[in-house]
């Protein structure tokens, strides 16, 4: 047994108590003011949250084994380590993408050797249908960085009629409307806003007529928030992801030789959007901080690959969005909370494919008895400036090289070790 001293954070309260658990289940035991004698004991400018869970990254490792130049299995942990992220949820647009159960389950075993930090995708495309499990699933309204997407609404719909009830969340651009901006000037004209609002207004049709457990991905324009106001107005459930870079970056305070290498799908946006999307995170509006971590090379990126990365400045940059007024509690209900809620769902499928969930308990996100020993504590008081020296990632580069941020990871704990 051990026990933490320390200021923790949920989605309902900020105050010092301990945290009591097991190190050899990996479970937590007492959460309160237990007037124990503390193992460990973290000063005030630290702040202990739930494992930080990333529901959206590319670790890049499949079958084919074409893309661990990028990242593999074991370097997208590092990274998650390294930024105080405890879980994450791998996406599907793999060369051999995992679209059933026999490519779901050889993707899974691969993801082992992360030791149950990272949860997978499966994906959607024309031809695909359920796994006989319940899983997680991505579909790609139009084209991005792979071969799994649709090429227009139609297809989708049909497809989709076979997921009714099912986990699926959706990458937001219309096919048609890129193919009629495809040859605009810059990334931003060609893949333009009304692509996504468009995109969202069907994948909310599609969620409501479906029944589906939805989410939208890596949102990126206040317009499109509009839109999903209106439909949870009419009863319609629906999540939403923002990444840092979206918070973070806008087109107006960004250099235009730096547009090639910040190249996303979606596109970094305007001021406007950012603040948009910044406004929406305070008011509980967003129900997921996740990176969209998609390393590429140096040398693909100048080439005009979309994608960045972000699991190593994660936690130092959740410090940042406390010191622009985000609510502690709503970092723990965005970073820990919902992620567990979601990941926790797909945790009995997961407990019979892979042998390393068998020692969950009752899952994550929670500084709950019974839950996961999982532990992530900042010091919102030692500032991080970002560096290749300080970065896991296998791709060594960051959207946040040079910047710096008000705190960084005191400590991280997976199943009640120390790591």
């Amino acid at each position: 047994m051990k026990v933490i001293d320390a200021i923790c954070v949920t989605s309902t309260y900020q105050k010092r108590q301990q945290v009591c658990f097991d190190e050899v289940s990996g479970l937590i035991l007492e959460v309160g003011e237990l007037k124990l004698k503390a193992d460990i004991t973290y000063p005030d400018e630290c702040l202990l949250f739930a494992g930080m869970g990333d529901v959206h990254i590319h670790a890049r490792e499949d079958v084919s084994g074409k893309n661990n130049y990028k990242e593999d299995f074991l370097t997208a942990r590092a990274a998650m380590i390294n930024g105080g992220v405890t879980h994450a949820g791998d996406m599907p647009n793999n060369p051999i993408p995992p679209v059933n159960n026999s490519s779901y389950e050889a993707k899974a075993h691969l993801a082992e050797k992360a030791c149950g930090n990272l949860w997978l995708y499966a994906g959607i495309g024309p031809e695909t249908k359920p796994l006989s499990y319940t899983v997680p699933y991505k579909v790609y309204m139009g084209p991005s960085v792979g071969e799994l997407y649709f090429k227009d609404l139609e297809s989708l719909d049909q497809a989709l009629k076979n997921y009714q009830g099912q986990w699926v969340s959706f990458h937001c651009e219309d096919p048609e409307v890129l193919d009629e901006h495809k040859d605009a000037g810059t990334h931003q004209d060609r893949r333009p806003v009304v692509a996504e609002v468009v995109a969202t207004r069907d994948a909310l049709m599609l969620i409501e007529k479906y029944k589906l457990k939805g989410k939208l991905c890596h949102y990126s324009t206040q317009e499109g928030l509009n839109l999903v106001r209106a439909a949870r107005a009419r009863g319609v459930e629906v999540m939403l992801e923002v990444t840092p870079q979206h918070l973070y970056f806008d087109l107006e305070h960004m250099p235009e030789e730096d547009q090639a290498y910040f190249q996303m799908n979606p596109p970094i946006r305007y001021h406007l959007d950012r603040s948009a999307l910044m406004e929406a995170l305070k008011n509980h509006e967003i129900n997921f901080l996740a990176t969209d971590h998609a390393p590429h090379t140096a040398e693909e990126k100048l080439k005009g690959t979309s994608g960045l990365t972000g699991l190593d400045t994660f936690a130092p940059f959740v410090t940042w969005l406390i010191s622009e007024g985000v609510d502690p509690k709503t970092i723990a209900l965005v970073t820990a909370e919902n992620p567990g809620i979601f990941f926790n769902n797909f945790l009995p499928s997961w407990r019979k494919i892979s042998k390393v969930f068998q020692e969950m308990g009752l899952g994550l996100g929670f500084l709950l008895p019974g839950y996961r020993a999982n532990f992530t504590v900042i010091n919102l008081k030692k500032p991080l400036t970002v560096t290749k020296n300080n970065l896991k990632t296998k791709v060594a580069h960051s959207p946040f090289m040079d910047k710096s941020f008000p705190g960084q990871v005191e400590a991280l704990y997976i199943g009640g070790q120390k790591v």
